[in-house]
C-alpha cells in the first residue's frame, strides 16, 4: 500500500500537533478518543503520538469501511435499531474526541436503502444528543472535540485532483503551510469574533441569490459561534441555531449535498413557519424526503452559518471544506447545537451549501453586510 509518501510528509505531524495542542488542547490525564477509518492510519498514528506527548490517555476507535458495508447489507431490524451501551458510556466518559475522516470508497453507501440508514441514524440519536449537550457545557464535564480530513485517494477523486494536489489543498486550507498555524488561526478568530458579536445583536438574517434563494431566518436571542479551528479543522465559519418557527422562504443550494454516502443534486427547500413544506432535488429526491421524514425535528432548520475561509475557493464534495468556502452560507436541517440556544432535536444534521459569490447578498435586519461573497466591513473575515 502506498503509505510511504504520507509517512514522510511532515505536514501530517504538523496537523496532528495542531489538533492535539490547539484544537482540543489535550491536558495531562485527559481521556482522548481517536476515531477514524483504517485508511487514515498515518494521521491516526501521528495524533496518537501527540496525545501521549501531551500527557493524555489515547483510546483508539478504528472503523473498517467494509464492516460498515456488511452491517447495512446484513443487519436485521433489531440490529439497525440497537443502541450500543458501550458507545453511550464512552461518549459520557471521554474528555476529548478527535475524528479523522477518510474513505476507501466514498460511494459505497449509495445503494443502501434510505430507510435502513434512517433507522441506524435514529438508533444513534441518544449518542448525538449526549455529545451535543456535553459539547455545550463549560468546565470539567465539557467534551472537547474536533474532526479533520485525511487526504486519501477517494477524497482526491471526488475533488477531481491527484492525491498530491489534494494533499496541498487540505494542508493549505488548514494553513499548515504557515510557520505557526495555531497563531494564524488565532488571528482569524479575532476577525470572526467581530462578525459574531455583530450578528449576536441581529434579529433576522436574510439571504438572496439570483438563482432563486430568498430565505429569512429569525435569530433574535440566539448565540453566534466563532468556529476558529477548535471543533473542525480546517475551520472558518460563524453559525447559530435559528428560532425553530421563524424560517421563511426558499433556498436553492448551489452544490450537490452529500449525506450518508449519497449525493443529492439541485436541492430546493421551501420553509413556512420554520418547517420544510416543499423539497425538490433533481437527483436523490426520494432519499432527501426520507431523511426529512425520519423524525419531527428533521424538517426544521437546526443551523444557519456563513463560510469565512477564503483559503478554500472550490467545491470538493466534502462538507468539511465546502461549508467553509469564503463567500458561501450553509443551512443544516435537523439537530441544533445547544450552545447556540437552539432547541431542535433530530437524528439528522445535514449541511447544505449555497454560493453567494455571483450576485448573492446577506442582510442583517435589513442592512447589507455581504455582497458577492465579500463582507462590507474591512475588519471582518476576508
Amino acid at each position: 500500500m502506498p503509505w510511504t509518501s504520507h509517512m514522510r510528509d511532515s505536514r501530517l505531524d504538523k496537523l496532528a500537533n495542531v489538533l492535539v495542542t490547539y484544537s482540543v488542547a489535550v491536558k495531562k490525564d485527559d481521556l482522548v478518543r481517536i476515531s477514524g477509518s483504517t485508511v487514515a492510519l498515518p494521521l491516526i498514528r501521528a495524533v496518537y503520538r501527540e496525545v501521549l506527548r501531551a500527557g493524555g490517555h489515547p483510546v483508539l476507535r478504528l472503523v473498517d469501511d467494509e464492516c460498515t458495508d456488511i452491517f447495512f447489507a446484513e443487519a436485521g431490524p433489531k440490529q439497525l435499531a440497537f443502541l450500543n451501551p458501550l458507545a453511550m458510556q464512552e461518549i459520557e466518559t471521554i474528555d476529548c474526541t478527535i475524528g479523522i475522516w477518510a474513505d476507501a470508497n466514498t460511494k459505497s453507501m449509495s445503494r443502501v436503502d434510505p430507510a435502513r440508514q434512517a433507522a441506524a441514524s435514529q438508533a444513534r440519536k441518544p449518542i448525538m444528543e449526549t455529545f451535543l449537550k456535553r459539547a455545550a457545557l463549560k468546565g470539567k464535564r465539557k467534551l472537547r472535540w474536533t474532526g479533520t480530513q485525511f487526504p486519501c485517494e477517494a477524497a482526491a477523486q471526488d475533488a477531481e485532483r491527484s492525491l498530491s494536489q489534494y494533499e496541498d489543498f487540505v494542508f493549505g486550507a488548514g494553513l499548515l503551510d504557515r510557520k505557526d498555524p495555531a497563531a494564524e488561526w488565532r488571528k482569524i478568530s479575532e476577525r470572526q469574533q467581530r462578525l459574531a458579536d455583530y450578528l449576536n445583536k441581529t434579529r433576522e438574517i436574510r439571504f438572496r441569490t439570483p438563482a432563486g434563494t430568498d430565505l429569512r431566518v429569525g435569530v433574535r436571542g440566539r448565540r453566534w459561534i466563532n468556529c476558529d479551528g477548535h471543533e473542525n479543522f480546517p475551520d472558518g465559519e460563524v453559525f447559530t441555531g435559528p428560532i425553530e418557527d421563524a424560517t421563511e422562504g426558499t433556498v436553492v443550494f448551489s452544490f450537490p449535498a452529500v449525506h450518508g454516502g449519497r449525493e443529492v443534486h439541485d436541492i430546493r427547500l421551501t420553509f413556512k413557519a420554520g418547517k420544510v413544506v416543499d423539497a425538490y432535488a433533481s437527483k436523490g429526491e426520494d432519499f432527501l424526503i426520507q431523511m426529512l421524514d425520519q423524525d419531527k425535528g428533521a424538517r426544521i432548520l437546526g443551523e444557519i452559518a456563513i463560510g469565512t475561509n477564503y483559503a478554500i475557493t472550490e467545491y470538493t464534495k466534502n462538507t468539511l471544506f465546502d461549508e467553509k468556502i469564503g463567500g458561501t452560507f450553509h443551512a443544516a436541517v435537523g439537530s441544533a447545537y445547544p450552545e447556540t440556544g437552539g432547541k431542535n432535536t433530530s437524528g439528522l444534521h445535514w449541511d447544505m451549501v449555497c454560493d453567494l459569490r455571483s450576485g448573492g447578498v446577506i442582510e442583517a435586519d435589513g442592512k447589507v453586510i455581504s455582497k458577492n461573497g465579500r463582507f462590507t466591513r474591512a475588519d471582518w473575515p476576508r
